[in-house]
């Protein structure tokens, strides 16, 4: 990457930046050309529009954005993809993207809001506080029962990057014991008391209270909670999801709910959930419509843009680009 003399080489920055930002990223790009075509006035937003003019899709050699995927083959001459996303499965599927384009993401932007979302369900499943609200819509004066604390249960984390190292650490900041799962056990993450590999996971969720997954979408992570394994779940355990909703299988979730404390659900299989599915309907099932990340927080906005000005610095300066995803 970055044979092109600087000259030729054009940044398209979709990102809704203020001047004074823009002007941070014109230094950072070293004389690299770069055109600004995101409005700040759409900050706000949940979903940030990333719309590039056609005139300049043929020219440009880096994009900063989260573009439709099926408009890729208009970047002729693309080298790098910078996404505002953690996720970029839909980029990465075949026929997108030509094989020698560096594609970059913002892990690390999502860490504090996904983590906290997490740990909101795990401890509004704990105090039955779906119940209470559906009581509060009837009128209904009556105690939801026991509750739980998660002072010296087991919290197990099934991927534990930023988004399932910051969660653990959090629960460990409430008296849990954590063990996580990653493929490479012997990488440890902060948070975590015990790391483990995939190979270990039946025996770590016959031991699990809490199941937080923060794994993304892949062939080897899909349907990764199937019937056998939740019949290996504690009676009474919570099982959380935000990474994808893949990774657990519907029809065994379904058949488990009779059995689990509590499930909460930010990602779900298929998206969105259909009207007719019968988890809408289950008391102890607590479902958010994919909001965990996102840009909730205004901290996770400024993290983005951090990620993507040192990577422009990066690729202006032909030096490594960072979050680099493997393709």
């Amino acid at each position: 990457m970055n044979d092109a003399p600087t000259a030729d080489r054009l940044i398209i920055n979709c990102l809704p930046l203020t001047a004074d930002e823009r002007r941070r990223f014109v230094d950072a790009a070293a004389g690299v050309r770069q055109e600004f075509v995101g409005d700040d006035s759409m900050r706000d937003q949940m979903a940030w529009p990333a719309g590039v003019p056609e005139g300049m899709r043929p020219h440009a050699t880096a994009l900063i954005g989260n573009v439709p995927p099926d408009g890729m083959g208009d970047y002729t001459r693309l080298e790098w993809l910078q996404t505002w996303s953690a996720g970029v499965d839909r980029y990465l599927a075949p026929g997108v993207l030509p094989n020698h384009v560096q594609v970059t993401n913002a892990t690390g932007a999502y860490g504090q809001s996904v983590a906290e979302h997490l740990f909101a369900m795990m401890w509004s499943l704990m105090k039955n506080l779906p119940q209470y609200r559906d009581r509060q819509r009837a009128h209904e004066w009556r105690d939801a029962g026991p509750a739980l604390s998660p002072k010296g249960l087991t919290v197990l984390v099934i991927g534990t990057g930023d988004i399932g190292s910051t969660f653990a650490t959090m629960v460990k900041g409430v008296g849990a014991h954590t063990l996580g799962v990653r493929r490479d056990p012997n990488k440890p993450a902060e948070g975590i008391d015990s790391m483990f590999g995939f190979d270990a996971l039946d025996v770590l969720l016959t031991k699990a209270d809490v199941v937080a997954i923060t794994v993304p979408s892949s062939p080897k992570t899909h349907h990764l909670l199937d019937a056998h394994r939740f019949d290996l779940l504690k009676t009474g355990s919570i099982v959380l999801n935000a990474g994808r909703g893949d990774v657990i299988d519907p029809a065994a979730l379904h058949d488990a709910m009779g059995r689990l404390r509590g499930v909460g659900l930010d990602v779900t299989e298929p998206e969105p959930l259909p009207a007719e599915d019968p988890l809408w309907d289950e008391p102890r099932c607590l479902i958010t419509p994919h909001v965990a990340g996102g840009n909730h927080l205004g901290i996770t906005v400024e993290r983005i843009i951090e990620i993507a000005l040192d990577n422009v610095a990066n690729y202006a300066h032909g030096r490594p680009l960072h979050n680099l995803v493997h393709r």
